[in-house]
């Protein structure tokens, strides 16, 4: 979700269209406003303790939180923002009041839908708390607009959450191709220390049960068991989040039990330009996950020319193009996985033939395909809108600054930098050439 929110800010923004991230300030270090593009602002609003919290203990800062987003608009000119969109239920239920308090339509963007996740449950992970269903389906309700991410997140939200279908729009995130593209696989794995003469299969992600790293495992523990010779890696890369806080080592520990702890390599996160790295260092990048509204590791991989072995799971079935550029396991059984982890590392051609694929599929999900589509749908949501109160210009065609968004809830930490004047200017020349009166 920062990836995405940053991302498309900044897309925008080339647009003319003029953007403020909202996000809970983490540390007292940072400043109240920092630049992370030209058009993007982040406000780093302060509620509760500076340090990351839990997300269930996020809930008790919403107050704080929505009173210091209010009152940040209260302080500039009447009419400031024309459109909130916000990202994630908690964000949803600020951008209500913020919607009503404003006059200003409201845009939400689910990510992950409490129901779904407590459908696909892995074993043994903690379920979604009912207040988090609940809160879902108040910001559903209230929103002007809502964005899938794929056709079979559309379809939950109608069917689960009650949304009308006529409301919600498919508009699938991105990639930056312009950083996850092929390159040279070899000098990739010297960069990471990687051996050059064996097979590696990669997991990038969150390390939590939702994500099932250890189906990964598992499956290479079954293969090399089947074949104790074969020349096989498995890298993790990722650190423990969610409820794989409560045991952070269980990966580890459980690649020891099975045997292959000499063939796991652990890395911590990594920054963009190494994790292109390691999509190019793999044979093959897996995304086991019980649950994905998308997928975006599975598009930087293919965009950087690696196949993928994924769960037929949520929008992993429009991000991965099954038997062309990787394959769908259905459910999460050892063996399957198994199967398929030896049929695609065994076919050197077709792996190869699938990377060829995989890039040309990518192409089609840049973060400019994305902009386009929430472009259109704040096209959509300012006519509804102004429909009702008859007023409110397009944010598409501005041949200047165009009017600002608010998103959030947490956005990457940008590069530290200046004000915001020249910002209020152009958006008031801007309004004043529109002939629009607040």
């Amino acid at each position: 979700m920062n990836v995405y929110v940053l991302q498309t800010a900044r897309e925008l923004a080339r647009r003319g269209v003029e953007v403020e991230i909202f996000t809970r300030a983490t540390s007292s270090n940072l400043p109240p406003v920092e630049e992370a593009a030209p058009g993007v602002l982040v406000r780093n609003v302060v509620a509760g303790p500076f340090e990351g919290l839990d997300k269930h203990d996020l809930p008790t800062q919403l107050c704080p939180f929505t009173a210091e987003v209010l009152r940040q608009e209260a302080r500039q000119a009447p009419g400031h923002y024309d459109l909130v969109h916000s990202h994630y239920w908690l964000s949803g239920q600020v951008g209500w009041l913020a919607r009503d308090r404003w006059r200003v339509p409201l845009v939400h963007t689910a990510h992950t839908l409490a129901a779904v996740k407590n459908a696909a449950l892995a074993e043994g992970d903690t379920p979604e708390p009912a207040s988090r269903e609940i809160g879902e389906k108040q910001v559903i309700a209230e929103a002007d607009r809502l964005i899938a991410n794929t056709v079979e997140e559309a379809r939950q939200l109608i069917e689960l959450y009650g949304a009308a279908p006529d409301r919600v729009d498919v508009v699938p995130p991105g990639a930056d191709l312009t950083r996850y593209h092929p390159g040279d696989r070899a000098a990739a794995r010297r960069e990471l220390g990687l051996p050059a003469d064996e097979r590696i299969v990669a997991f990038i992600g969150r390390i939590q049960p939702l994500k099932a790293p250890d189906v990964l495992v598992r499956a290479a523990a079954e293969l090399l068991r089947r074949d104790p010779g074969r020349r096989l890696r498995v890298l993790i890369v990722g650190g423990p989040s969610g409820t794989g806080l409560q045991r952070p080592d269980a990966l580890i520990e459980l690649a020891a039990a099975l045997g292959i702890g000499d063939r796991v390599i652990f890395l911590p996160p990594q920054p963009p330009e190494r994790l292109v790295q390691v999509y190019r260092a793999a044979d093959l990048v897996a995304v086991p996950s019980h649950n994905e509204s998308f997928g975006l590791v599975a598009i930087e991989a293919q965009a950087s020319g690696t196949p993928v072995l994924a769960a037929d799971v949520g929008g992993l079935s429009t991000a991965v193009r099954h038997g062309e550029t990787g394959l769908l396991v259905p459910g999460h059984r050892t063996p399957d996985w198994a199967d398929a982890l030896g049929a695609l590392l065994d076919d050197g051609p077709g792996l190869r033939a699938m990377g060829a694929a995989a890039v040309e599929h990518a192409a089609g999900f840049s973060w400019e395909h994305t902009a386009d589509g929430l472009l259109t749908c704040y096209d959509a949501a300012l006519d509804e809108f102004g429909g009702r109160r008859r007023s409110g210009p397009r944010l598409r065609g501005a041949d200047s600054a165009a009017p600002a968004r608010v998103s959030g809830e947490e956005a990457a930490r940008p590069e530290p930098v200046v004000g915001e004047p020249g910002q209020a200017r152009t958006r008031a020349l801007w309004r004043r050439r529109m002939g629009v009166r607040r």
